[in-house]
């Protein structure tokens, strides 16, 4: 499959095409995440460019201003196939609206690597990302904890188009209604990533629910808006957030979040240069790569293991 886009390109640090030793430098990989507004997405550039020059490739990494603008992706995207990649890394916003493109990047042998957010198709070769139904499983379990197993509880997911957003919500739903069924959810609604918008769905949830136990934030910009309506209302209740970054550590720093999941994105980043080189090289691709994730709180937060994949 790959043969005819390496020819006169590139292949690899001392391989030999046609006698003659070539290296990766020509090799261009864009990358089209979900997003730039919040830190995690600056995390997975670093560890994208930390792979593409161990690799000697070239790689460009944009998202839309926000978590909402699929149209944006797909235009973005559209115009990295324009420039003939030799490989293309995706973030999708939307799980099925990408894959008219990705026929178009398969239909030219370009591979095509999965991050953070799949799409419904096999085109990907592989998806570098974490397991989102066991993690949120995991948050489930940690609120459950933390309000006695039985209450009223509310979630704000970033949307419901992305795997992301789909398998959050799912996991810490089929985790309460299979081991937690004294526990009540009482609302599910999507912010879009944004704080402020997050931040007034929490406060219309504490308005409508005054027996309200708890909220979970179901990605960085979820759980710090959350946080913000939260401390806004008056209210004490627990908050269990997803992802890292600098408001959501100083949230559980200051009791004001009782922890966080956090995933690993700088891993995430690498993976997908790794994958895409991978590719290129002709090797063999598992479906999916788990990249991890963690539990984290006050009181684990400075553990070596743990700090490594939190980010600012």
């Amino acid at each position: 499959m790959l043969k005819r886009k390496l020819i006169g390109v590139v292949v690899g640090v001392g391989a030999l095409i046609g006698g003659t030793s070539v290296t990766y430098a020509d090799t261009y990989i864009p990358l089209i995440s979900k997003g730039f507004q919040h830190q995690f997405w600056q995390a997975v550039k670093a560890g994208a460019e930390q792979s593409a020059k161990e690799h000697n490739v070239r790689i460009t990494f944009e998202g839309p201003e926000t978590e909402a603008m699929v149209d944006k992706q797909i235009d973005m995207l559209s115009a990295a196939l324009a420039k003939k990649p030799q490989a293309l890394g995706i973030a999708a916003l939307d799980s099925k609206a990408a894959i008219p493109l990705l026929k178009r990047a398969q239909a030219g042998k370009i591979p095509v690597i999965a991050f953070d957010s799949g799409v419904d198709s096999d085109i990907p070769l592989t998806t570098c990302a974490t397991d989102n139904l066991a993690a949120a499983a995991l948050a489930a379990d940690k609120m459950a904890e933390a309000i006695g197993n039985a209450g009223e509880v509310g979630v704000i997911v970033h949307d419901q188009t992305s795997r992301t957003g789909i398998d959050r919500r799912d996991g810490f739903l089929n985790e309460m209604k299979s081991k937690h069924p004294n526990i009540k959810i009482v609302s599910v609604q999507y912010g879009g990533g944004d704080h402020l918008k997050s931040a007034e769905i929490a406060k219309t949830m504490i308005q409508a629910t005054p027996n309200l136990k708890g909220i979970f934030g179901a990605n960085e910009g979820s759980a710090a808006g959350a946080a913000i309506g939260v401390k806004e209302s008056g209210k004490k209740l627990v908050l269990i957030g997803f992802d890292s970054g600098k408001e959501q550590k100083d949230d559980i720093n200051s009791g004001l979040m009782a922890g966080a999941i956090t995933q690993n994105p700088v891993g995430i980043g690498k993976c997908v240069v790794d994958s895409a080189v991978k590719a290129l090289k002709g090797e063999k691709l598992p479906k999916k790569v788990d990249t991890g994730f963690y539990w984290y709180d006050k009181t684990n937060m400075t553990d070596p293991k743990i700090a490594a994949v939190l980010y600012d």
